[in-house]
């Protein structure tokens, strides 16, 4: 990205590695500390142009694009912690592609309370990295396989092969009670909400979003299953709250759980979501080899599982 800057406004040429994302987007990210509000303002009113021309919001950058950006005001925020460098568990990396091992308790990215998440420590401990942007999310007491892309290429081929159902996911986790009528769907539409507190959460209703979830149980104990859990939609909260409406609840699970039975578990150790993001199969975003990924589960849900599942039926 070259800063071609004149009096107060700011001209920028769009490079390879910035052409394909959308102008609101790049503006998010380069603007930091500006209010969101702000940033769709300008856009709309004219004062950001590509080309010495208007856009929309949703207008794709090329390269040799040049941007005009107008001097803008951030916000007065309170002085946030610096993030710390984590060195997370590498599966797999080249060029375009990492995937890391995230634990369970920690945030993909900072907001909503979080200072900062994986996102951030990453790129503190990779100050020399040109990009690394999320490729999906993971819920930040979700542990497992996490795609971040290196290039933004590989980021936009990534986001298609998701909407398109290419990467295939797979999880495991530990449930409520004994897992009836074998493998089979869960075929319910969700719908996201906001609920008194302010609280993000997510309701099985007839007019949400399409969603399945495709469960094999792979153990199962009188009190608890082990189940193996396939995401052919990609909703918010998905496999929790289809096992919730299926009467398991995945154990330690605050939002949509038992709250009593993991309160009780709790004083047996159990003091996470035993939900865990296995594996990931698809082709790689640029040369097309075909990947498989895979994540063991965290010591914690192993000691559940030969704790509880050690002289089990299966399947």
């Amino acid at each position: 990205m070259k800063d071609l800057s004149k009096a107060r406004a700011t001209l920028l040429e769009v490079d390879g590695e910035n052409a394909g994302q959308r102008i609101d987007n790049f503006l998010l990210r380069r603007l930091k500390g500006v209010p969101k509000s702000h940033v769709y303002r300008v856009l709309r009113s004219g004062e950001v142009r590509v080309n010495s021309g208007r856009v929309k919001p949703d207008y794709r950058l090329q390269a040799g694009d040049r941007v005009r950006v107008p001097p803008v005001r951030t916000a007065q925020r309170a002085a946030q912690p610096a993030p710390r460098p984590i060195a997370f568990r590498v599966v797999h990396e080249d060029a375009a592609l990492l995937v890391i091992d995230k634990p369970s308790g920690v945030a993909v990215h900072g907001g909503s309370g979080v200072s900062f998440g994986a996102i951030e420590s990453l790129r503190a401990a990779r100050p020399d990295a040109k990009l690394l942007e999320l490729a999906h999310r993971l819920d930040r007491d979700t542990s497992g396989l996490l795609l971040v892309a290196k290039k933004r290429s590989a980021l936009l081929e990534l986001h298609r092969m998701l909407r398109e159902g290419e990467i295939e996911k797979v999880y495991l986790a530990v449930v409520k009670g004994r897992w009836q009528g074998g493998a089979r769907e869960i075929r319910e539409a969700l719908h996201k909400y906001v609920n008194a507190r302010g609280e993000r959460r997510v309701s099985v209703q007839r007019e949400g979003k399409q969603a399945v979830t495709r469960v094999r149980p792979l153990a199962l104990a009188e009190r608890f299953s082990l189940l193996e859990l396939r995401l052919l939609t990609g909703r918010t909260h998905q496999i929790r709250v289809h096992l919730a409406h299926a009467g398991h609840p995945v154990l330690g699970d605050e939002k949509y759980g038992d709250f009593e039975l993991n309160r009780a578990l709790a004083k047996d150790g159990v003091k996470r979501l035993l939900l865990h993001a296995h594996r990931l199969a698809f082709a790689h975003p640029v040369s097309r080899e075909r990947l498989v990924l895979e994540s063991e589960l965290p010591q914690d849900m192993q000691r559940f599982v030969a704790q509880h599942f050690a002289s089990c039926a299966t399947r």
